[in-house]
């Protein structure tokens, strides 16, 4: 089955190099790369021309304000894959996640995993090339109290990897009572599932509020679970300061939320349908 792995970002190509690195080291090969920009560089273009080794695509728009929502539309449109995989530009995939999510694919669910949050040092370590995100990985576990000791954010155990085909993941992982809350950064989907629910909400602006917590409740209201990847689909999250916009209304967007939830409109009005160039 094909992959489409698609990643939101926005100027960062420092952090997406490093997602290009770690790609070049997946163990499931049959998969392409979109880059969904929420941005038209000259930069961010250079960058995607001299990539090697990997099939990618790079979609694009104006930078009017964050329209990350319209952006990852912009990506499904071009996608080719029947599987949808979706992390952020600061979010480094090991090398076993994209085959951990095609493991835990499942006809009626959505896969959600976790990032184990790096620390400023560590983050700097991977920024600098002094290790690859692959060294990084392969010596997370001796790394591990070093690692936790740096992570201003908690979450560092979420580094720890177990094999879906393992006897820790059968025994015990598959079935215990875990989060299954979906993370908008580790996630994935059949794409004819993202095509009922018209793609990725573009009514709530600026806000973030259409990334996850929307998508959540819509994929329930098609009839879908989620299928918590904690422990089997890994990356790291780059640490960076965090920042909050006071000028999004994010009251009023969670509002809006309800107020679809509560009138089931679990198929978006402006989704996919409001680009030109989506057919399905």
């Amino acid at each position: 089955m094909k992959v489409s792995l698609i990643v939101a970002v926005y100027k960062d190509i420092e952090a997406l190099d490093l997602i290009v690195q770690a790609l070049k080291t997946q163990t499931y090969k049959n998969f392409e790369f979109i880059i969904a920009e929420d941005n038209n560089s000259k930069e961010m273009k250079d960058y995607v021309s001299s990539i090697e080794g990997i099939e990618v695509k790079h979609t694009f728009q104006e930078d009017s304000g964050i329209r990350k929502m319209r952006s990852l539309n912009n990506a499904i449109i071009a996608s080719e894959g029947d599987y949808l995989v979706y992390i952020d530009g600061d979010c480094i995939p090991y090398s076993t996640f994209i085959e951990s999510h095609i493991k835990l694919a499942e006809d009626g669910y959505i896969v959600s995993g976790r990032r184990c949050n790096l620390g400023p040092r560590y983050a700097q370590k991977l920024r600098s090339k002094e290790m690859t995100p692959f060294e990084l990985e392969k010596s997370f576990v001796w790394r591990f109290p070093f690692i936790a000791k740096d992570a201003i954010e908690r979450h560092a155990e979420a580094g720890f990897y177990f094999s879906p085909d393992g006897f820790i993941y059968n025994n015990f992982l598959k079935n215990s009572n875990r989060s299954t809350n979906m993370l908008g950064c580790n996630y994935s989907c059949f794409k004819k599932d993202m095509l009922a629910i018209n793609g990725y909400d573009e009514g709530y602006g600026q806000s973030a509020v259409g990334d996850d917590t929307d998508l959540q409740w819509r994929f329930k209201g098609l009839g879908l679970k989620v299928k918590s990847a904690k422990n089997v689909a890994n990356i790291f999250h780059l640490y960076h300061e965090r920042g909050f916009r006071k000028d999004i209304p994010w009251e009023m967007e969670l509002e809006k939320m309800k107020i679809n939830r509560s009138d089931n409109i679990f198929v978006c009005k402006k989704g996919l349908n409001s680009h030109d160039n989506f057919s399905k």
